[in-house]
C-alpha cells in the first residue's frame, strides 16, 4: 500500500476542472524543485510570441496529462483489471515527470546541447542527489528505475508505454486541448470525454471502441492543423531563429556572459546546472547581452527581447531570393533558409503496431484504424509536403 495524502487535493485548471491528487508520492513530486522549475518553462517555445495568451508552462502541461492518466487508471475498467497499484502508481509518476527535462524555448535548447529531453528526464529521476529521485525511492527503492523504464518506452508491460506515449497518449491529449486554450484557437479540440469513455485494453494493447472512432478521427485532424497552425507557425521559427543565431555569435567571440558560458562547445552540463537554467536566467542573460562591446550580439540580444523578429517569404522565387540577399550586407547571420517537411506530421500514420491506432469491433476483434474509418484511409494517402522558407533582417 502507498501513503495517501489525508484529504484529496485539487488543483483548478481551465481544461480538465480540477487536478486530484490522492497519492503522498505525487504531492511530493510536484512539491519537490525539478518539478517546480517547470513553472519557469514556457509550453510552446517560441509560440507565445506570436499568440500573446500562450504563457502557460510545461508545469501546468504536465499536471494536465498526470490527470488524464489518473482517470484512465481509475475509470476505465479494463485498465484498472490489467494493472495493479504499484504499477498504476508508475504511470501516475511518469505521466507528472515525463517533461522534467525541457529546457528554456522548448525544443530549442535540445538543438544547442546535443541532448535529448526524455535522456535529461531519466538522469534527473536516477541522480540520487535530486529532490524528485528521493522523493521517489521513499515511496518504493524500485520506483525511480520503473518511471525511468516507462518514459524511455521499454517498460516490461507495454500498456503503460502506450498510456505515455502512444499515438492516442495522455501527453498528446492534454497538450493539444491546452495549446489550443491558451492561444485561443479552435483547431487543437476534439471530445476527450468520449475518447476516454470509449478507451479499452485488449491483447495489451490500447484500443479504442468502434462508437468512439469518430472521436478519434477529430483527434486526428485536430493534431494535424495545430502542428502547421500553431507549432510550425513561421514567427514562432522567427524567434528561435533569432535564439540560435545569438548563441552562434556568442560562441565566437572572446566574451563571458556568465549564464551561458554552460553553452561553451566541450561543456558537459550537468544535472545542477540544468535544474538552474531557465527561462528567467536565459532573459537576465540577453539582458546583460545588450552591453556587449560586439555589435552583432547586442542586436541579436535586442531583438530577443523587443521582438523585432526576421521578415521570411515561403517558397521564395529565384527573383526573391536574390531580392533578399543583395541588400543584405551580413549573410551569415541576417540571412537563413529552413525546409520545413511535413513527413513527421502527417495526421495519421500505421508503420508498425506501435503507430497505429486500434479498433475494437462490435465482433470484439481489433482492427487498425485505417480499416474502419474512410477518413483515416484517405489520410494515409496523404503525400508529405515540403515548404521553405527564407528569413531575413527587415
Amino acid at each position: 500500500m502507498f501513503n495517501r495524502t489525508n484529504e484529496i487535493k485539487v488543483l483548478r485548471d481551465p481544461i480538465h476542472g480540477y487536478i486530484h491528487v490522492e497519492y503522498q508520492v505525487i504531492w511530493d513530486c510536484i512539491n519537490s524543485r525539478e518539478f517546480q522549475r517547470l513553472h519557469r518553462i514556457h509550453q510552446l517555445g517560441g509560440d507565445f510570441q506570436v499568440y500573446h495568451t500562450a504563457e502557460h508552462s510545461r508545469f501546468a502541461h504536465s499536471l494536465g496529462v498526470y490527470e488524464i492518466v489518473r482517470r484512465m487508471t481509475s475509470e476505465i475498467p479494463s485498465i484498472c483489471e490489467s494493472i495493479d497499484e504499484f504499477e498504476r502508481i508508475q504511470v501516475l509518476c511518469a505521466a507528472l515527470l515525463h517533461d522534467l527535462g525541457h529546457g528554456p524555448f522548448s525544443h530549442f535548447f535540445e538543438k544547442i546541447t546535443h541532448r535529448n529531453h526524455e535522456e535529461i528526464t531519466v538522469d534527473l529521476i536516477m541522480d540520487p542527489n535530486t529532490e524528485v529521485h528521493k522523493c521517489l525511492i521513499k515511496a518504493h527503492q524500485d520506483l525511480p528505475l520503473k518511471v525511468a523504464m516507462i518514459i524511455e518506452h521499454r517498460h516490461e508491460k507495454e500498456v503503460l508505454n502506450q498510456i505515455i506515449s502512444s499515438q492516442l497518449d495522455a501527453d498528446r491529449m492534454d497538450y493539444l486541448l491546452r495549446d489550443a486554450y491558451e492561444t485561443g484557437t479552435s483547431y487543437g479540440t476534439f471530445d476527450l470525454e468520449r475518447i476516454l469513455r470509449t478507451i479499452r485494453v485488449k491483447d495489451e494493447k490500447l484500443c479504442i471502441k468502434e462508437s468512439g472512432m469518430h472521436s478519434v478521427e477529430d483527434y486526428i485532424m485536430a493534431r494535424y492543423h495545430m502542428y502547421w497552425q500553431v507549432y510550425l507557425h513561421p514567427d514562432a521559427k522567427s524567434y528561435e531563429i533569432l535564439i540560435e543565431l545569438f548563441f552562434k555569435r556568442y560562441k565566437e567571440i572572446d566574451e563571458i556572459i556568465d549564464v551561458f558560458e554552460i553553452f561553451r562547445e566541450g561543456h558537459i552540463i550537468t544535472n545542477e546546472e540544468f535544474i538552474l537554467m531557465d527561462e528567467c536566467r536565459m532573459f537576465y542573460g540577453f539582458q546583460q547581452a545588450l552591453f556587449s562591446k560586439d555589435a552583432i550580439l547586442r542586436d541579436f540580444a535586442t531583438r530577443i527581447l523587443d521582438r523585432h523578429l526576421f521578415g521570411w517569404i515561403e517558397d521564395p522565387s529565384i527573383e526573391e531570393e536574390k531580392t533578399v540577399l543583395d541588400r543584405i550586407e551580413n549573410k551569415e547571420y541576417y540571412f537563413f533558409k529552413t525546409r520545413s517537411s511535413s513527413k513527421a506530421y502527417l495526421p495519421y500514420q500505421e508503420k508498425d503496431d506501435k503507430q497505429t491506432i486500434w479498433i475494437l469491433t462490435q465482433k470484439n476483434e481489433l482492427k487498425p484504424l485505417s480499416q474502419c474509418s474512410e477518413i483515416v484511409k484517405a489520410l494515409l494517402k496523404m503525400k508529405a509536403q515540403t515548404k521553405m522558407r527564407i528569413y531575413f533582417s527587415k
